[in-house]
């Protein structure tokens, strides 16, 4: 069923006020909060790859503040094991049974805080929670609920000692993101408000989780022409055959790119998909999918600049409404 016009207009509206709730806490990147509010929306995770000191905690928190929901941060280290993530089965000798205790996984929002310090073995702990929202221990599956969402980060720089995620994990992520640094006039802002730490606190809820997953099912509904989906095809395409692209978009980046640029129409007040919304979001859901020849990366060329070479040269068709 199309999604009518009143429908649209509350998610738009309902979509804004998300946003700017967690503006609140964190000041001036709103293009940033509507990425992760339409991972959020487009039931999927996100990587932000930034550096130390630029809010990424704060976020995860607001996000979880605002929907109501529960959040956990698990701090990544070398060291740190795959039951530490999802939880582990306990024997209670007073019952006779065998108990399972959560981990940190079962929350509404997971920091997953550099990720890339983690063992790969730790790290595949995540797989399949974050494709089936399903966590599986010893042949026991446990579901994590809705809303579900992580947010992971690593840091562009120190290097040492990290595990570079697998292309398997990375392609877990719908969006990869950076908050990055404040202009200056925020950044005084911010300084002049220094003695708050805990700017999360400023974030009330003002949704429901269970509303949160009632938006998620009305994307699904949104009309999206058949010229538009081929415009989305062909740019996946494009990413395979690319010359200094040795693995493009897999299936699953172009089923991401399909949910999220539902949700980015939606939350613009439209029940529609235009090439415009595709275009807008091919770089932060396809980019980070993208393995880039290594002769081409060190001649300067980036993930980035492949999709926006791709862009401009995949025609964009007329399209109409539903």
């Amino acid at each position: 069923m199309p999604v009518s016009e009143e429908q649209a207009t509350w998610f738009a509206d309902a979509f804004t006020k998300l946003v700017d709730n967690v503006d609140l806490a964190i000041v001036g990147k709103k293009e940033v909060i509507r990425l992760v509010v339409t991972a959020l929306l487009s039931e999927g995770h996100v990587l932000l790859e930034d550096f130390p000191g630029t809010g990424k905690t704060v976020l995860a928190k607001s996000i979880a503040n605002t929907i109501d929901g529960t959040n956990s941060r698990i701090q990544f280290t070398p060291d740190l094991l795959p039951s530490d993530v999802t939880g582990v089965t306990i024997y209670d000798q007073g019952k006779g049974v065998f108990e399972f205790h959560k981990g940190p996984i079962f929350a509404s929002v997971v920091l997953a805080d550099e990720i890339n310090r983690a063992s790969p073995k730790t790290q595949s702990a995540l797989l399949e929670v974050m494709e089936e929202g399903v966590v599986t221990v010893d042949g026991v599956g446990h579901s994590v609920g809705a809303p579900f969402m992580v947010i992971a980060t690593q840091n562009p720089v120190e290097q040492a000692g990290t595990y570079s995620l697998p292309e398997a994990q990375l392609d877990r992520f719908l969006i990869k993101t950076s908050l990055g640094y404040p202009d200056d006039a925020t950044a005084v802002s911010l300084l002049m408000e220094s003695s708050n730490r805990a700017r999360a606190s400023l974030v009330s809820p003002i949704i429901a989780s269970g509303s949160v997953a009632s938006m998620a099912q009305l994307t699904s509904e949104v009309f999206v022409d058949p010229a538009v989906m081929q415009y989305l095809q062909q740019i996946v395409t494009g990413t395979r055959s690319h010359k200094d692209v040795v693995l493009g978009v897999s299936m699953r980046g172009a089923l991401a790119l399909a949910r999220a640029a539902k949700t980015w129409a939606l939350s613009r007040g439209r029940g529609y998909v235009t090439p415009d919304d595709v275009r807008e979001l091919a770089v932060p859901v396809l980019a980070h999918r993208i393995i880039v020849d290594p002769e081409s990366e060190f001649a300067g060329v980036s993930a980035h600049d492949i999709v926006n070479r791709i862009l401009v040269d995949v025609e964009p068709p007329a399209y109409r409404a539903a």
